[in-house]
């Protein structure tokens, strides 16, 4: 019997506008993560619903002023509560030294 996935991990590359990839794995994305040597945070996202619903749901935030009922927040919403992981250069939980960058830590203008 297959297994529904209840969520969905999503890669967030260092400086990027939008998404780079979603996977139903931690795994399939941690390989993706690795190949490229990429830089950013991994995020697990529940599947068919908001992550504004979510963190209510879970009890983990309740509105308390009016704004945060607005459109704009709830659009813009997210909860330190996800699981998420960060990597650097392809390596979780790695924070790059300056060693790492003999010019320098790069910045994705210089890209």
């Amino acid at each position: 019997m297959a297994v529904k996935n209840d969520a969905v991990w999503v890669f967030h590359g260092t400086a990027a506008q939008f998404c780079c990839g979603v996977f139903s794995t931690k795994e399939k994305a941690e390989e993706f993560i690795a190949q490229h040597q990429l830089s950013g945070i991994l995020t697990k996202y529940p599947l068919d619903t908001g992550v504004y619903d979510w963190a209510i749901a879970e009890g983990i935030f309740k509105p308390s002023r009016d704004y945060q009922s607005s459109p704009r927040f709830i659009s813009r919403f997210t909860s330190a509560s996800q699981e998420h992981f960060h990597y650097e250069m392809g390596i979780e939980g790695r924070e790059g030294s300056e060693d790492d960058y003999p010019a320098g830590r790069p910045d994705v203008r210089d890209q």
